[in-house]
């Protein structure tokens, strides 16, 4: 927890990441997820590109401080225009209250990344400026470098992917239960098997629900001593469906990449 606190200071949060001024509304467990409580998932963001004028959402992210955002390698696209909107619930609200939209300064991908193995699926955006923290607008934690949380260890998932396999996108912001599966256990060969590494976690797996597309670069959102911090970048999924059994999400695991996070943060 050391590490979460620290990094909060040296950021200057304003409110202290990992603490929501709206407390999410947890227990539930239903198919495809629910509709989260408005705002109380403050480090939330929407990664939004540009076609013809118009801004269209592709993938999740999570605020993590200052300027910038944490999100998946595999949701950018050197040919594309992005931007950042932070604090929103609805999608479709053009000018929702407490949401900001910020440009783009820098995106670093992870030099490492690998799109045919799926590997290293983790990049920093830099925003043009520096945003201030609201109860809409707050920064998650990251946990201490290396963390492995145990089997079962309650988390959620937010975004606004798929409602279901080849269905609509979320137009309110989705949360669900999602419990951490152990490498152990999710490596082996009926599971991921070898398509998982130690790099990631796998959360879900009951075929009951899982990430879906869309969700893509979110947080896996996982609270310890009462805070917040963002253990997993939705990376990959299982190509016969969302919610399909033994083939949990698989996130980026955040706490193999604290230092690359803090190298790359310092040297930009």
């Amino acid at each position: 927890m050391l590490g979460a606190v620290c990094l909060a200071v040296l950021l200057g949060y304003a409110y202290g990441c990992g603490q929501p001024a709206v407390p999410p509304l947890l227990g539930t467990r239903v198919v495809g997820g629910e509709d989260a409580r408005p705002h109380s998932w403050p480090w939330q963001i929407s990664l939004q590109y540009n076609f013809s004028g118009t801004w269209y959402h592709t993938c999740g992210g999570t605020f993590i401080g200052s300027s910038w955002v944490l999100t998946a390698a595999h949701c950018i696209s050197s040919s594309l225009t992005y931007r950042v909107v932070l604090g929103k619930q609805v999608l479709s609200e053009e000018d929702e209250p407490g949401s900001l939209a910020v440009g783009v300064e820098k995106i670093i991908v992870h030099e490492k990344w690998n799109s045919f193995l799926i590997v290293n699926d983790i990049a920093l955006i830099k925003l043009e400026q520096e945003v201030e923290e609201t109860e809409t607008i707050q920064a998650a934690c990251l946990p201490p470098d290396g963390l492995i949380l145990e089997n079962n260890y309650p988390c959620y998932i937010t975004g606004w992917g798929r409602l279901w396999t080849n269905g609509p996108l979320a137009d309110v912001l989705q949360q669900a239960l999602l419990p951490v599966v152990s490498y152990e256990i999710c490596s082996q060969r009926d599971w991921w098997g070898n398509n998982v590494r130690t790099t990631m976690v796998c959360a879900g797996g009951d075929g009951v629900v899982s990430g879906c597309n869309g969700d893509s670069g979110g947080p896996l959102n996982c609270q310890r001593e009462g805070l917040w911090e963002v253990h997993g970048i939705v990376s990959f999924g299982s190509a016969l469906g969302c919610n399909t059994a033994k083939k949990p999400t698989v996130f980026t695991r955040v706490s193999a990449y604290i230092d690359w996070i803090n190298k790359n943060m310092n040297a930009n």
